[in-house]
């Protein structure tokens, strides 16, 4: 599986949420500073050969998604708005519709599907010398292994 295009797709379908009162930044790649909120690709996992002839290889991605401090209380509903399983600001729904309908390859053809599998580590993350709110959500990506 082409990584570097799959990062791409992930950050691009990731963008499509709609948020009240902002945009979310969206990269493929952990950035060297942070306009927030903001997602990003922090790390994945590779699992080789899950089918014989190298048919077959998962990828777990973790993206990191970082909201701002500014009170109490607005960057935590924004982000329990961005990690909720359903409406116009969830990620999982926004990045699973890169999915495409069955049969069809997932992430602009660099996959054969994904899933957002769950969500974890809702702390506080330094990045570049400033403490954000934020997360973590798990994406499994599928697809083969000779490509």
């Amino acid at each position: 599986m082409d990584i570097a295009n799959i990062r791409k797709q992930l950050a691009g379908a990731a963008s499509a949420v709609s948020l009240p009162n902002a945009s979310l930044t969206c990269t493929g790649y952990i950035p060297d500073g942070v306009n927030v909120p903001c997602l990003f690709i922090a790390d994945y996992v590779i699992e080789y050969d899950k089918a014989m002839n190298r048919a077959l290889d998962t990828i777990t991605f973790t993206a990191r998604v970082l909201v701002g401090r500014a009170d109490d209380m607005s960057g935590q509903s924004l982000l329990d708005a961005m990690l909720s399983g359903a409406g116009p600001s969830s990620l999982k729904l926004a990045i699973e519709a890169a999915r495409r309908p069955a049969g069809s390859p997932a992430l602009g053809g660099y996959a054969h599907d994904l899933r957002v599998t769950r969500v974890q580590g809702l702390r506080l993350y330094e990045h570049a010398g400033t403490q954000y709110l934020g997360a973590e959500i798990s994406i499994d990506v599928i697809g083969d292994g000779r490509a």
